[in-house]
């Protein structure tokens, strides 16, 4: 088994599903019945022992700033490139600190802590079994192995979502097919997952980490988040 030793907090898009709220607020900090999606994150990373959490910023990156007070062992990674390139670039800005790491998208509500466990057997990401039709990437999964993943969706298999662990030595991977993808390729728009799922897919023998709709809820737009919290309806008078 392979143990969890920091985690890669990923906070630095823009958000624009959810304006008029992230014309000045980041999306991560966006409150849900009273509290920020991103401490969600940070306390159940808390609740499993990590405390080396790094949170690659960009857009209004100042507003983050408190979190380094609050936190135990919050530091910040600036993206210079957020308005320019796709998430490739805050995963690359954080590429020295992939190893033995747990990486999680900002935007997201942590409802049980659990599924943020620091021990694990491989890379992979976290996923929920759906034998409904979705139109999120699918993995399907052989004897534990990823074989394949669809960015249409599908049916009967495993929706990946944005929390994912890595060895340290898929993790080294991982950095130095960032940089070929990044500095040489100039592969700038496209999701970090990419470099895994699509552009070296033989290179990693990816599981899954099994885990049940309800533990975490992924924002997606406004519609989404007034069906969260009844509050945001204002913002549509």
């Amino acid at each position: 088994m392979h143990r969890v030793e920091r985690a890669i907090i990923m906070a630095a898009g823009l958000g624009n599903r959810l304006r008029p709220i992230t014309l000045t607020t980041p999306k991560p900090l966006v409150k849900v019945k009273g509290i920020r999606m991103i401490d969600t994150a940070i306390e159940g990373l808390h609740s499993n022992g990590i405390y080396e959490i790094y949170i690659v910023v960009g857009y209004l990156k100042e507003k983050f700033a408190e979190l380094e007070k609050m936190y135990y062992g919050v530091k910040l990674i600036e993206n210079p490139y957020y308005d320019i390139c796709n998430n490739i670039s805050s995963l690359y800005v954080a590429r020295n600190y992939i190893e033995n790491a747990i990486i999680l998208d900002g935007d997201q509500i942590i409802c049980n802590p659990q599924i943020l466990a620091p021990e694990f057997e491989r890379s992979g990401y976290n996923s929920i079994w759906t034998e409904e039709e979705t139109n999120e990437w699918l993995q399907t999964v052989e004897n534990g192995i990823v074989t394949s993943c669809s960015r249409k969706g599908g049916n009967k298999g495993w929706q990946l979502y944005g929390i994912s662990r890595w060895t340290a030595e898929d993790g080294r991977k991982l950095k130095h097919h960032l940089e070929i993808e990044f500095e040489y390729k100039k592969n700038w728009q496209i999701y970090w997952d990419d470099v895994v799922m699509f552009c070296y897919p033989t290179e990693y023998q990816l599981g899954i980490h099994p885990m049940n709709k309800g533990d975490v809820i992924e924002v997606d737009n406004f519609s989404e988040l007034i069906a969260l919290d009844d509050s945001y309806k204002k913002y549509l008078e």
